[in-house]
């Protein structure tokens, strides 16, 4: 079977989108976005979380390493939730892991809304903190790829960029509503009554939301890929990690690099640019999260609009193009506002709108596993080089920072040519569709 097969497909593989198709997406991305929501709203609300959930008598600088800490532990259980939902989501299905993604992310995140303090439980309430983060991110592991794999079986291969960037822009639409809620929840709340009940409402509307994704989501339909497979009885008949890096260790390794221009892309310019652009550049807060929540609306459009050409066009191209023209917008960004900040808007919107060109990345990694180890492939691709490239970016940049203000445009720069040259390596499967 080659790398680029998305499956045995009729004639109807050349069809338009139905509306069967359209409610998929829906479903999907809707799921996704609730869920990147509960996994995100914690970071929101760290500074009330540290102060709740340890010790008064601890420093503060030590108290803020330990609620980071605790976010971190998301991340890391990432890989792990990833593989192991992966290998039984191409044994036994698509749609059962699918769901239970959804699932695992709601619980916790309902029961993080319910959870006793330190003054009411000491020591345990960070220990239980601490089981329910990382159930946060075993889950969030297996969603991302299992998203990708579930909605590019489902279509047309002439629509799998589409269905991929679309997916993709739903992921990033949690984090705005993750900023927009915590906004009124700022905005309303005086911060003794954020401390006191207020921080539980984004955990607990958070958990219902999942909830009813998890309800939404069985009206979704296995995908007609493994449908297919398990007809044919053609699934994996050894662990489908252990093929994986016997059989596709190119595509592993182009996956992860292009995973890193992802995480790139999302860490610094969505994520870490409003501190940056306080601290660096004396912006108030309020103007610094406005932008970025522009920029984050403009991500989601730029996901969408890669994943469409990509199907047009080619990932290589829409990579390359659109990596480059990151890279210098990004730059010209610093630049600019270093002398006029009244362009902040307009230019942070165009960076998150080329930030959306990671909206081709989950078309190549599709392309690039065959059905019966593709959702192990992908798992284990993304979330090893999101764990370990999306934790150290945080530090490698702040340490370049030290001798080189502007080391965030570097960095962004120097991964997207890394990931320029990366589309060199992969053959586009767009003219073959």
């Amino acid at each position: 079977m080659q790398a680029t097969d998305i499956g045995v497909r009729t004639p109807a593989a050349a069809r338009a989108l139905t509306r069967s198709d359209y409610k998929t997406l829906g479903l999907a991305a809707l799921g996704g976005a609730l869920e990147f929501y509960d996994f995100i709203i914690f970071v929101f609300f760290a500074p009330a979380i540290g102060q709740l959930f340890f010790p008064a008598t601890i420093p503060d600088w030590l108290r803020q390493l330990q609620t980071f800490g605790i976010f971190a532990a998301g991340y890391l259980a990432r890989p792990l939730g990833g593989i192991v939902m992966a290998h039984f989501g191409d044994l036994l299905g698509r749609k059962r892991m699918f769901t239970l993604s959804v699932l695992l992310m709601a619980l916790p995140t309902l029961a993080m809304g319910c959870l006793p303090t330190f003054a009411s439980i000491g020591v345990l309430a960070p220990v239980l903190l601490l089981a329910l983060r990382v159930l946060q991110g075993a889950a969030v592991g297996g969603e991302v790829p299992g998203a990708w794999v579930f909605v590019s079986e489902h279509v047309p291969r002439r629509h799998i960029g589409y269905a991929c960037g679309t997916l993709t822009a739903g992921l990033t639409f949690g984090i705005l509503l993750g900023s927009l809620i915590a906004a009124a929840v700022n905005h309303h709340y005086t911060p003794s009554d954020i401390a006191a009940y207020a921080w539980r409402i984004p955990f607990l509307i958070g958990g219902l939301f999942g909830m009813f994704s998890v309800y939404l989501r069985q009206w979704l339909h296995e995908t007609p890929v493994f449908a297919e497979m398990k007809a044919r009885k053609s699934l994996a008949d050894e662990i489908p990690l252990k093929a994986v890096l016997r059989d596709h260790g190119r595509a592993v390794i182009i996956s992860m690099l292009l995973t890193w221009m992802l995480s790139a892309a999302i860490v610094v310019v969505i994520l870490m640019t409003p501190p940056l652009l306080q601290k660096q550049f004396h912006l108030d807060a309020t103007t610094s999260l406005l932008a970025n929540c522009l920029a984050t609306l403009f991500l989601t459009v730029g996901c969408v609009s890669a994943g469409a050409l990509a199907d047009r066009f080619g990932a290589r191209r829409v990579l390359a193009i659109g990596g480059m023209a990151l890279a210098i917008a990004y730059y010209v960004l610093f630049r600019q506002i270093a002398v006029d900040t009244s362009m902040l808007m307009p230019l942070y919107a165009l960076c998150g709108l080329l930030v959306g060109t990671i909206g081709a990345v989950p078309y190549v990694m599709v392309n690039a596993f065959p059905p019966v180890v593709r959702f192990s492939g992908i798992s284990f691709s993304y979330n090893v080089a999101y764990a370990v490239f999306g934790g150290l970016t945080p530090i490698v940049v702040a340490l370049l920072m030290k001798s080189a203000p502007l080391a965030p445009t570097y960095y962004v720069a120097t991964i997207c040519v890394l990931g320029a040259i990366t589309t060199l390596f992969f053959k586009d499967t767009h003219r073959e569709q």
